[in-house]
């Protein structure tokens, strides 16, 4: 089986239910080794494990609850049970099954509103417990402010909640994976549970389980079909980061080199000969930024290189500084391709590459295979932009078709939302 298979096959786990920092730019994920150790014993030690958090039986009462919000308040269940119907969808930012149903729980929630339906969304994942290797489909991970981040990004107005901190309410709901949707009727009690509706490709949905339900609930009727089978990424209970501590502890074991880079290579590398939409981050040891913003693009490239990406570090330094930039290189564990300018001329080398720069500042540019410029910029630069330029150009995974398109779509609205 094929890396990217492996990844698939973790990552996107089809969870067959039971019928009953930089906060902005660098996200909390290069966790030191020690800590993350200490936290899984921990979280081993509660014994948070799915298959003792049963999925909340059909007739259960709703489980009381108090979350914070993305809006910066604390929401607690009775403010949600003033309607007719709630319906509280499980669901998360850096699933791309999450991702592909983003659209289909905003149009549930602009459809039933004027009907007396109530609808929250809840991430209930802990940030801690998501590996790197995890975060190919997305460019921030799980925690409260990052939430607010993507619900800023992406204009959602929906309720949105975050139990990852104890997951006290994901293992009353049961709730294994996102996205899961619970519906209770009027009285509160529990009317359906499972998947939204039959397909994660929206062009291919026969079964719209979820408006069957609420459509029978405010017809009066019984529900058809109370429990379905939920589908998508599975929960990221704390104990999981356990897995995070394995990850990281690899990475640290991984080598890291150095190469010279000719005018000639860098002519090559401009062009993009890869199948791979490629990120090439110049630095240098003399530039504190640089060196900041390698970090960041180290953890992208944790993050995406399962994936048609790559990252390629260029140090401009002169060749006569190469044991610097090693040393600073095997400190951050950078195990991307890594180049140093082969001579002293920056002047001839940065014309090879056919720009020109302040080797002082960053400057970063993202290339399409065949060498299109997607993305290119001196000075100070935002690595969540980055990120979702990156992710708007992949292809396609088998596994998640419709993610290039919804990142296309989401960065377009971002730039003419600002323009």
């Amino acid at each position: 089986m094929s890396a990217t298979a492996r990844q698939n096959d973790r990552h996107r786990t089809r969870v067959g239910i039971a019928a009953a920092g930089r906060v902005a730019g660098r996200m909390a994920i290069g966790v030191a080794l020690t800590l993350v150790t200490a936290i899984g014993a921990a979280a081993q030690g509660r014994g948070i494990r799915p298959a003792e958090h049963p999925v909340l039986p059909i007739g259960s009462d709703l489980p009381s609850f108090t979350l914070p919000g993305i809006d910066g308040r604390t929401h607690s269940s009775r403010e949600f049970t003033r309607t007719k119907l709630l319906a509280i969808v499980f669901e998360s930012n850096h699933c791309p099954v999450s991702q592909l149903y983003e659209g289909r729980i905003e149009q549930l929630y602009k459809d039933y509103r004027s009907k007396g339906v109530t609808l929250v969304a809840i991430n209930p994942n802990n940030a801690k417990a998501v590996r790197l290797d995890e975060l190919g489909y997305t460019d921030v991970t799980d925690s409260l402010p990052e939430m607010k981040i993507r619900a800023a990004f992406r204009g959602i107005t929906w309720p949105c909640l975050y139990d990852g901190e104890t997951q006290e309410l994901s293992m009353k709901f049961g709730a294994v994976a996102t996205p899961h949707i619970f519906i209770f009727d009027e009285h509160h009690k529990l009317a359906y549970q499972g998947r939204i509706d039959d397909n994660q490709r929206e062009d291919l949905v026969k079964s719209h389980d979820a408006r069957n339900a609420l459509d029978a609930l405010l017809a009066g009727r019984p529900v058809p079909v109370a429990n379905t089978r939920a589908f998508g990424c599975t929960t990221k209970w704390l104990y999981k980061s356990q897995d995070v501590a394995q990850e990281w502890a690899r990475i640290q074991a991984e080598p890291v080199t150095v190469e010279p880079a000719a005018a000639d290579d860098l002519k090559t590398l401009r062009g993009n000969p890869t199948d791979k939409v490629t990120v090439v981050d110049f630095w240098s040891t003399a530039c504190k930024a640089c060196q900041d913003q390698l970090v960041d693009f180290e953890t992208t490239y944790r993050m995406y290189r399962l994936r048609a990406f790559n990252l390629v570090t260029v140090s401009t330094d002169a060749p006569a500084a190469q044991d610097a930039v090693l040393a600073f290189l095997k400190q951050q564990h950078a195990s991307s391709p890594n180049k140093q300018f082969a001579s002293a001329d920056r002047a001839a080398l940065q014309a090879a590459w056919g720009a020109t720069w302040n080797p002082t500042e960053p400057y970063v540019m993202v290339l399409a295979p065949g060498g299109q410029v997607l993305y290119q910029k001196t000075g100070k630069i935002d690595i969540l932009s980055v990120r979702r330029v990156v992710l708007a150009n992949m292809p396609d995974m088998r596994a998640y078709i419709g993610q290039k398109a919804y990142w296309m779509a989401a960065v377009a609205a971002d730039r003419a939302k600002h323009r």
